[in-house]
């Protein structure tokens, strides 16, 4: 098949971020589908411009985006790439089957359109529950645009040929909009055991970063957002600032991140350590340095809904995860003695389980082999896209 893939954010591996779409993609082109990519530029590359990366054919549309943004400039970033994607997708003529990944919701605007005068059928990859995230934050309060977001979630769920959803959660929250369970196949975030993975340590890079030999470390990676329970950290980090042997190490980018910096500085976190935001194959290094990663989100009930990528990546890498959502994460972590579980709304809980698993070298060993062997038999890019490709495979397109 010729499959119109429109995703908002694409990345490669060189480029950091997600990297799930790349990783589909391949799969496809594997599996016999030609795949053409429609994304936005992000000031990467000129409007309009189309690359050939790896057998995926991209086409960059020029749509800039940033976290720090109002809701009314992301609004028309948003619109502005749906309204361009829109035009790309109309002029191809022999597309069999296009995929629409969100965020943002208004991604399956362009799918929607060609379903409804071309008759081309479409799957909606659910990545977040849009409208639900930015109503619960706050960041989507105005009685209209909610109605209108809402209905627009509705329609797009209710016209989709099939839906993906990124977590059990996702799965449930699509299912209580009256979909039938038949339409929704959860498949989640994926981890990349060739790409993370436990090793001799990179002195050098300690060395580089001033990062000491024999401390015990702890890692975030990622965005760094008003969702992503940053803030928590650094409480935690201030309750173990006398342990100088205990280092925060964060990787990444976000429009708190100001913020955050201003504030290690006035409270003298020497403990914390804002590297920033790196590629796949140095992000590995850094994860790999350390003994402990985080997965942290603000504690707000549709975040213990999400697929972060951080998880699974930590998983490839052997490294035990504490979590802070009550939600699936939670119950995997434990279930699979991989990790533990701190309460979002006690930093003090989070400093003394932190103190316990410094204390315990093997019961860390013990976790970390626990993670690496869940991510090579149940959460590897090479299973879960193969669960996609299926998806994709086993649809009949009509004539």
């Amino acid at each position: 098949m010729k499959i119109l893939y429109i995703h908002q954010y694409f990345n490669t591996p060189q480029e950091g971020g997600s990297t799930r779409s790349y990783w589909i993609s391949k799969e496809l082109i594997k599996n016999g589908h030609e795949v053409i990519m429609v994304t936005s530029t992000r000031n990467r590359v000129s409007d309009g411009t189309i690359k050939n990366i790896e057998g995926i054919n991209v086409t960059y549309l020029d749509a800039y985006y940033d976290q720090n943004m109002s809701l009314m400039g992301r609004l028309k970033a948003y619109s502005k790439f749906m309204l361009n994607s829109t035009k790309v997708a109309w002029k191809h003529k022999d597309i069999d089957l296009v995929i629409a990944t969100s965020t943002p919701l208004t991604i399956g605007v362009p799918a929607l359109i060609l379903k409804k005068l071309k008759g081309k059928p479409y799957i909606f990859e659910v990545r977040d529950l849009w409208p639900e995230v930015p109503i619960q934050m706050g960041a989507l309060n105005n009685y209209f645009l909610k109605k209108i977001a809402i209905w627009l979630e509705h329609i797009i769920y209710k016209n989709a040929s099939h839906i993906v959803a990124l977590s059990p959660g996702m799965a449930k929250g699509v299912l209580d909009t009256g979909i039938k369970p038949t339409k929704i196949t959860m498949i989640p975030n994926m981890s990349k055991i060739d790409q993370f993975w436990s090793r001799p340590h990179n002195i050098q890079l300690l060395e580089k970063h001033n990062l000491k030999k024999n401390s015990f470390k702890i890692i975030y990676f990622g965005s760094m957002g008003q969702s992503n329970g940053i803030e928590y950290i650094l409480e935690t980090a201030q309750l173990l600032k006398g342990h100088t042997d205990i280092e925060f190490i964060f990787l990444g980018y976000g429009y708190m991140i100001d913020i955050l910096l201003e504030r290690c500085k006035n409270e003298g976190l020497d403990n914390v350590h804002f590297l920033g935001r790196f590629g796949i194959e140095d992000t590995s290094e850094f994860v790999n340095l350390c003994d402990i990663s985080l997965v942290t989100f603000a504690n707000i009930p549709i975040l213990y809904t999400n697929s972060p990528n951080k998880l699974f990546d930590s998983l490839s890498a052997g490294r035990p995860i504490i979590v802070n959502s009550k939600g699936w994460t939670k119950s995997l972590v434990e279930e699979n003695k991989c990790g533990i579980y701190v309460n979002p709304e006690n930093p003090q809980d989070f400093a003394d389980k932190v103190i316990s698993l410094k204390n315990k070298p093997s019961l860390v060993l013990e976790m970390g082999i626990n993670a690496r062997k869940l991510a090579e038999s149940t959460y590897d890019k090479s299973i879960l896209c193969a669960q996609f490709a299926n998806v994709i495979s086993s649809y009949n397109t009509p004539k």
